[in-house]
């Protein structure tokens, strides 16, 4: 069994909203968990992203709730062991924004040339 060693002690509501506005705009506070909805162009670009999520929330050991449908998937984070959200939740959600919402087109110094403008290529839309 692993141990949890680190207690992440839970944020008030108001220390929640004001980081959410600052750190995470796309995000939102609801019902006790801190939440982002990202819209996809249909069901291999969700399972893209669901894979993404996965992978980094494996390794972070932190794993959030998932609502999967054709063209979106909804992310929900908390902190069952502080029972509210904690640093946690805000390190894994800014990592998934940075990861899931990364336009290589426009961070990559011209590097890398994007997913192309052509519809059949995207697949995330951007908020």
């Amino acid at each position: 069994m692993v141990e949890e060693t680190t207690h992440h002690p839970a944020l008030s509501e108001s220390e929640i909203q004001t980081r959410l506005e600052a750190e995470l705009p796309n995000w939102n506070y609801e019902n006790g968990w801190i939440r982002r909805k990202i819209k996809t162009s249909g069901w291999k670009s969700t399972l893209m992203v669901v894979n993404t999520i996965g992978h980094l929330a494996e390794k972070a050991w932190h794993h959030p709730d998932l609502n999967v449908s054709y063209a979106f998937v909804i992310v929900k984070l908390v902190t069952h062991a502080a029972k509210g959200v904690t640093e946690k939740d805000f390190a894994l959600a800014k990592k998934i924004e940075d990861v899931v919402m990364w336009d290589a087109a426009t961070e990559s110094d011209g590097i890398f040339e994007g997913t192309p403008e052509d519809p059949r290529f995207k697949y995330i839309k951007k908020d």
